[in-house]
């Protein structure tokens, strides 16, 4: 609304720039005109050729004209009546007013009529277009008829002389046309102006977007090495304010600084990472001269080495995943024929026992590197998620039943619990049932010693506000030392001697793919708590794919 404001207002004041103000000059000249041409009048009489004709008549009028100039010197400050009838009231009065002193004053010879040009030339100023030459017309058939009347009268001491009021008649049509002509190109010079200054405008807005949203950081100084501009990656990189205009670059970056004018004595060196600017930014500068009114300014970009090299390091992590997921698919086939051909050997009957030792072996390592294959091949090729709303307790009940029963534990062992039963998630149930059965396995196979004594424990609850949910996943096992903590969701991250150590890194991408969020909790009294937080049921909008 404040822009919307703003807007009307400048235009009102264009409006009245073209309008108005222009207006109130001519009221001013008016004003002007009739003082100057009643005190001549008044002052020098023997003078003057003022009035010489008829001085009662010139008198009058004078005056006349002078009231009527202060009237529309109000009229004009008040903008009552509107601005047309007053332009075409004030210039017709002009036109007749200087017509009655030309006719007092010996007509054309006075040179009165010189002043008609100026009006006229107002009138196409203040209302271009067919009124200009209206204007003309009646100010030319004032003049002729101001001729004729004398002529016919016998009233000019002097005698007629048409030629010279028609040359002034044409004369207020070529000032017509002619301010008409130059009226209009000025418009469309002015329009030309103000559309090229909006796009500057924008144009000037937009660089400023885009230097502002740069990945770089952008800082421009003036020749006094004072910063005239500095984008927000700047002053996230330098950790200064972005309110530091006009504040010298010394006081700011004293390490950049010394950089820039280390540039200028040698502008072909190669630049240095900036040096104290943080333990975890790497900052490379580089400098380009700009030319100001004052001298040479510079324009200076600030890279993060450090960030650059990250993307370089995940663009590197994505071929080599690409890479692997290549070679284990070339190696299920020899890895196919090896597991084949020990299931034919283990069948044999001349084998001893050492032999069959030995073939067990091989089977077993076998079905480990598959499994791996398999885990790096779910990877790379993701299946598509499915997500629906289901209700939590439910989806529970049913997986801690088939759990339970699976041989893997004993009922007693596993138990879930809700805090609210209505509690419902967004996610595809075959992925979260992947997710829990990986992490319930864990809970298994690295319980203590006396296994049979592990317990899992499934908690379903609230999570910050009513629209979020979570899952716990706790058991009483060993738990995970805290310096491990931090490494178990790396890839390829085991502590066991026959472990992939791809399960919970494959649990937190699947969790991640469905905008969930798996982390590792310590719990309460002993052992491990993984946590998955479920989106927000609400800030989903459209089925997720991986």
């Amino acid at each position: 609304m404040t822009a919307s404001y703003e807007d009307s207002f400048l235009d009102q004041q264009e409006h009245d720039a073209l309008t108005w103000k222009p207006l109130r000059l001519l009221t001013f000249y008016r004003l002007i005109l009739a003082g100057l041409l009643t005190s001549l009048f008044f002052s020098i009489p023997d003078s003057t050729s003022l009035g010489i004709t008829y001085p009662g008549i010139y008198a009058a009028g004078c005056i006349g004209y002078l009231g009527f100039g202060l009237v529309a010197g109000f009229t004009t400050r008040l903008h009552h009546p509107g601005y047309e009838l007053q332009v075409t009231i004030q210039i017709l009065v002009d036109i007749l007013a200087l017509t009655l002193l030309m006719f007092a004053s010996n007509g054309p010879a006075s040179g009165l009529g010189i002043l008609l040009l100026i009006s006229v030339a107002a009138g196409s100023i203040l209302m271009p277009g067919r009124m200009a030459f209206l204007f003309a017309a009646v100010a030319a058939m004032a003049v002729m008829g101001e001729q004729l009347y004398s002529d016919l009268l016998n009233l000019s001491p002097r005698g007629t002389d048409y030629t010279q009021s028609g040359l002034l008649g044409l004369a207020l049509f070529a000032t017509a046309g002619l301010t008409y002509l130059l009226v209009r190109r000025i418009h469309e010079s002015e329009a030309l102006a103000r559309r090229r200054g909006i796009d500057l405008a924008n144009l000037a807005k937009l660089n400023a977007l885009i230097v502002q949203r740069l990945q770089a950081g952008i800082i421009v100084t003036d020749h006094a090495d004072h910063v005239r501009l500095i984008n927000a990656t700047a002053s996230r990189l330098l950790g200064i304010p972005e309110t530091v205009a006009n504040q010298p670059l010394a006081a700011l970056a004293p390490t950049l600084h010394e950089q820039l004018r280390s540039w200028r004595r040698h502008p072909d060196s190669e630049p240095s990472l900036l040096e104290n600017i943080s333990e975890t930014t790497n900052l490379l500068p580089h400098f380009t001269s700009l030319g100001t009114g004052d001298g040479p300014g510079s324009l200076i970009f600030l890279e993060d080495t450090a960030s650059m090299a990250k993307q370089a390091q995940q663009m590197k992590l994505a071929s080599l995943g690409r890479l692997t997921a290549s070679i284990a698919h070339e190696i299920r086939n020899p890895l196919g024929a090896i597991s084949h051909a020990t299931q034919l050997l283990n069948e044999s009957e001349s084998l001893n026992d050492g032999d069959r030792r030995l073939v067990t072996i091989i089977g077993d390592h076998t079905r480990r590197v598959n499994a791996v294959v398999e885990n790096v091949l779910q990877l790379s090729r993701p299946g598509a998620s499915l997500p629906q709303q289901i209700r939590l307790q439910d989806w529970l009940q049913q997986f801690v039943d088939e759990f339970s029963h699976s041989g893997v534990c004993q009922p007693e062992q596993i138990e879930y619990s809700m805090t609210a039963p209505e509690l419902e998630v967004y996610i595809d149930p075959s992925l979260l049932h992947q997710v829990v059965w990986n992490l319930c396995l864990n809970a298994i196979n690295h319980a203590r010693p006396d296994g049979g004594n592990v317990k899992i424990h499934l908690a379903g609850s609230r999570s910050g506000s009513a629209a979020s949910v979570r899952l716990d996943i706790i058991d009483n096992g060993q738990g995970i030392q805290a310096d491990m903590s931090d490494k178990i969701f790396e890839p390829f991250f085991t502590t066991r001697s026959n472990g992939t150590g791809l399960g919970l890194y494959i649990s937190r991408e699947i969790c991640e793919s469905n905008q969930a969020r798996l982390e590792y909790l310590p719990a309460p009294v002993g052992g491990s708590c993984f946590r998955i937080h479920f989106p927000r049921v609400d800030s989903l909008s459209a089925p997720l794919s991986e």
